[in-house]
């Protein structure tokens, strides 16, 4: 049985990471010969707003390691795990279920994690709707399926906008959207919430950053008409990642620069550093990896299992079997999360 598991342990690692052996190198350089840094960023928000949160990031990056470092503009996840693809996008912050599917299209790899500002170990997905909409204060009332409500979601990469209601709302009540509301729409968090805010849509997803931290700093006036209705369980903060193709030098400065900010140079250089980020509302970076994702694996196959649940169509010797199936797959996770988990403070002692 030890063979057996370890066996299924090694099939395991070699789908969450590529070997490093068989990558082809490939650096993107500038007219002059320099190395070009395409920094992937989402439309979670306004082209404008998401240039206050990362011109200074950019810059700082560009002055600490010597290379050109440019953002690249994408209006879905789709859009960068493509562009990283096809090595025109070399790094990005991705959700956990838009790097899930970065890792295993185009070879990303996590190198850091964001470390939220107050120290939260993550953040959350939250539903919201007008205040003034008094037939709808939970999760209940969401979830009559009269067909009146017009409900706005996330980008079908995001983990907060759209894994993770569509797990714990949708697939755990056995909640069909498209049969439950009236409309169902894909957008980023900021047009959900403004959706919501000028009336387009009843019920949005979002989640909490989204919604008290840059809404109420840029929109002050719509975030004051929105209440919360329903808040999930805590998802891991966001992972950073470069292209895995990259050589082993610029992913080193890449790396070392992130893991670097707010933490090293005079009291003055730290304090700007800090500024910079929290304006972009994180308070750091620390290391992780691509095992950053097993818990969201799980999520997502654990979504399949409600899904097979719930399925009329499948017999009961169907549905039993494919349930075992992605059972075993939870299980193959959860003892690779035990053995080589994401935080080395949890690692346990090898006999």
């Amino acid at each position: 049985m030890k063979l057996v598991r370890t066996l299924a342990v090694a099939a395991l690692v070699s789908a969450v990471s590529f070997s490093a052996s068989a990558k082809k190198i490939h650096v993107n350089k500038n007219s002059d010969g320099k190395v070009l840094i395409n920094v992937g960023l989402l439309a979670t928000e306004s082209q404008e707003n998401l240039m206050k949160r990362w011109g200074p990031i950019i810059d700082l990056m560009a002055k600490k390691t010597g290379y050109d470092v440019k953002p690249f503009f994408a209006s879905d996840y789709a859009g960068v795990i493509e562009g990283m693809r096809f090595n025109k996008v070399d790094l990005v912050l991705y959700g956990n279920k838009s790097a899930m599917e970065a890792v295993k299209r185009a070879d990303a790899e996590i190198f850091a994690q964001v470390v939220e500002i107050g120290g939260g170990l993550g953040y959350y997905s939250v539903l919201h709707t007008l205040k003034s909409n008094d037939k709808i204060n939970s999760l209940d009332d969401v979830l009559k399926c009269d067909k009146s409500i017009n409900f706005g979601i996330g980008d079908p990469n995001s983990t907060s906008g759209f894994l993770v209601p569509t797990t714990f709302i949708f697939a755990k009540h056995g909640v069909n959207p498209q049969k439950c509301f009236k409309t169902v729409r894909n957008a980023s968090h900021e047009t959900n919430l403004l959706s919501v805010a000028n009336g387009q849509v009843t019920v949005a997803t979002a989640n909490n950053k989204a919604m008290h931290i840059r809404l109420q700093r840029n929109h002050p006036e719509k975030y004051n008409k929105l209440k919360e209705i329903w808040r999930s369980p805590l998802i891991p903060s966001d992972p950073l990642a470069y292209r895995g193709n990259l050589p082993a030098d610029v992913k080193a400065k890449i790396f070392h620069f992130f893991i670097g900010l707010g933490r090293f140079g005079t009291p003055d250089e730290i304090r700007k550093e800090r500024a910079i980020m929290n304006y972009a509302t994180f308070a750091g970076f620390k290391p992780s990896s691509n095992a950053q994702l097993f818990p969201i694996r799980e999520m997502a196959l654990n979504k399949d299992i409600m899904k097979v649940q719930a399925d009329k169509k499948l017999s009961a010797d169907e549905k039993k079997k494919k349930i075992a199936e992605l059972t075993n797959k939870i299980k193959e996770i959860q003892a690779l999360a035990n053995e080589i988990p994401n935080d080395l403070g949890q690692t346990k002692l090898i006999n």
